[in-house]
Parts: C-alpha cells; sequence; structure tokens
C-alpha cells in the first residue's frame, strides 16, 4: 500500500477491536509456552515477510532487536536456508513456517521432511506452541494489510 494512512480503523471499530482483544487473550497461552522465544519471533518475522506485513514485520523486528536478537540473524531470516546462523532446531520451525504461511501455493500441505524435523526438535507441547503461533502471526498479517495497516511507528513492548 502506498498510503501511510489505514484503509480501515480495525482497532477503533467496536466489533473488530472486540475480537482482537480475545485474540490477543489467546496468544498469551502461546507466550507462556515452553517454545523458546528467539524461535518465537523468528516465527513471526518469517511469516510477516511472507505475508508482506508491515506492521507484523514492524513490530517483531523491533520485538526481537530489544530482546537481544542480533542485527546478523535478523537480517538473515528471509534467507533462512541459505545461512549458517541458526540452530537445527530454529530451522524446522522457520521451515514449518514457510510451508504453513504458503499452504494455498502447493498441494500436500506440510511435507513429511519438515515434520520429521520439527518431530525431531520439539516435543508436544512445544509443536502444539509452534502450530498455534504459525496459525495466529498469519491472522494477524491477515488483520493487518487487509485493514491498510503500515509499519514504522512500533515502539518496543507498546502493545
Amino acid at each position: 500500500m502506498s498510503s501511510t494512512m489505514t484503509r480501515f480503523a480495525l482497532y477503533e471499530n467496536e466489533v473488530a477491536a472486540k475480537f482482537v482483544k480475545r485474540f490477543v487473550t489467546a496468544t498469551r497461552v502461546i507466550d507462556d509456552s515452553a517454545l523458546p522465544k528467539a524461535t518465537q519471533e523468528l516465527v513471526k518475522i518469517r511469516a510477516s515477510q511472507i505475508n508482506s506485513c508491515g506492521m507484523c514485520l514492524d513490530m517483531h523486528t523491533k520485538d526481537a532487536a530489544h530482546a537481544g536478537e542480533t542485527p546478523v540473524r535478523l537480517a538473515m531470516i528471509a534467507a533462512w536456508q541459505e545461512s549458517t546462523v541458526f540452530t537445527d532446531a530454529e530451522r524446522a520451525a522457520l521451515a514449518l513456517t514457510e510451508e504453513a504461511t504458503r499452504l494455498a501455493d502447493k498441494s500436500g500441505a506440510i511435507s513429511e521432511d519438515t515434520w520429521g524435523l520439527v518431530r525431531k526438535h520439539y516435543d508436544d507441547d512445544q509443536i502444539g506452541a509452534l502450530i498455534s503461533l504459525i496459525a495466529t502471526i498469519n491472522a494477524w498479517s491477515r488483520l493487518n494489510v487487509i485493514s491498510g495497516m503500515v509499519g514504522g511507528g512500533y515502539q518496543p513492548g507498546q502493545w
């Protein structure tokens, strides 16, 4: 979107604001899970890149940097497959994020190779959190992109 104005005041609309409030509450389960915080931010950033969500990218790159993520790792997320800066577990989470975010792009959904890697590196509770996180960040991206939210003004910890 070329304008800095949103097309719909999502967070000021009564119906949407009620939904967002409940959605935020639901995502606290993921925040409180055993899925590593660094992995959570990598997943949020990668899905947001794929979805071209400026609002989400602004928030999650700033939050990750504020939490100590390195500039090199942040810069390499888009090319995670061609980098050496991520652990095998993080790479498994990024692979699942990419395949799940691009569901409409191919048949067969999640590959058995990717699922095997996820199973190798995460326990059931972490996998539950990872699946939920991928679903929610994709929903957030869609809410923001559809309503025309733009990035640039977020301050770490703002929400």
